[in-house]
């Protein structure tokens, strides 16, 4: 009978012996997480690095590097240039309504 393999419930990592280069960081590492998250849904295998310093010693530095191969590094800029641009107005699904409101009636 043969032995159950154990499945790896973490997403690949990048080979640590291959080039990689720094796309993105942050002091929040919430928003590093939806970056990876954005970049690795389009493919790329990113690897999230955290900087922390002692904040005793040096407070306010610190934060997350986000790293992907050397040759994942252009799209993966270009994806988070196209994400930074705010929608274009001819998206918007927004319409003006035009409400009347009736007077009261006068007392008499």
């Amino acid at each position: 009978m043969a032995e159950p393999q154990e499945v790896a419930l973490t997403a690949p990592q990048p080979d640590p012996n291959e080039k990689l280069v720094k796309v993105f960081d942050t002091e929040q590492e919430s928003e590093a997480m939806v970056v990876k998250g954005l970049l690795e849904s389009a493919g790329i295998e990113c690897n999230l690095t955290s900087t922390a310093t002692a904040q005793d010693s040096f407070p306010g530095l610190g934060g997350v590097v986000l790293m992907v191969r050397e040759e994942d590094a252009e799209p993966a800029r270009r994806i988070l240039a196209e994400f930074k641009q705010p929608a274009s107005s001819d998206d918007d699904e927004t319409c003006e309504i035009n409400v009347s409101i009736a007077e009261p009636p006068a007392k008499a």
